[in-house]
């Protein structure tokens, strides 16, 4: 068992150079050996990363002029910030629709946005709206409040997790919050 053990370390720890060697350009002949390519590790969300920007690093400009886009996704439960080539500059957590809550396609953000909803039919309103569809029917906003304003902590901790709200895209409060502030009337969103 140890001698089967010990092969099979040596085996992964030679994949793995012959891997890195071939990834950094250092192993000028052919080989027959598989290319071990490494891969950047998806942070995943926690049961806080409602409260906080979903990552450490500034937000990038969104001015009209750079044509700087949100493309939601609903299978990820992400909303990513690209540039015009489509380059992701920025990733947020996000909880959407489920199969026919969030609407698909290409829309705008639109002029309509604020800081606080209540909704007495779904017994629920969020903070830093901003509409994306039908003039503040579908929107960005934070996870869901309940009347007193006090965070739903169950959708708040489900947040990048599962697709649970009414249509809206729901983000982090930071997140929601920079939405609502930086992102321009006009700019394009992209659902799928």
């Amino acid at each position: 068992m140890k001698k089967l053990r010990r092969i099979m370390i040596i085996t992964i720890t030679s994949l793995v150079a012959v891997g890195l060697l071939n990834a950094c350009g250092d192993h000028q002949s052919k080989s027959s050996h598989p290319v071990v390519k490494m891969v950047k590790a998806q942070v995943q969300p926690t049961a806080t990363s409602w409260q906080h920007s979903s990552e450490n690093k500034p937000y990038p400009d969104m001015a009209l002029k750079n044509h700087n886009w949100l493309d939601v996704s609903i299978k990820d439960q992400r909303v990513y910030i690209k540039n015009a080539a489509g380059k992701t500059l920025y990733t947020m957590f996000c909880s959407t629709g489920d199969d026919n809550g969030t609407p698909r396609g290409a829309f705008h953000i639109q002029a309509e946005r604020g800081e606080h909803f209540y909704n007495p039919s779904s017994k629920e309103g969020a903070n830093y709206w901003t509409s994306f569809l039908d003039h503040g029917i579908y929107l960005f906003h934070s996870v869901p409040v309940d009347k007193a304003g006090h965070y739903l902590m169950k959708d708040a901790h489900e947040l990048g997790k599962v697709a649970n709200s009414h249509g809206c895209v729901r983000l982090s409060v930071p997140d929601a919050k920079w939405v609502n502030q930086n992102v321009p009337t006009g700019t394009k969103v992209v659902i799928h």
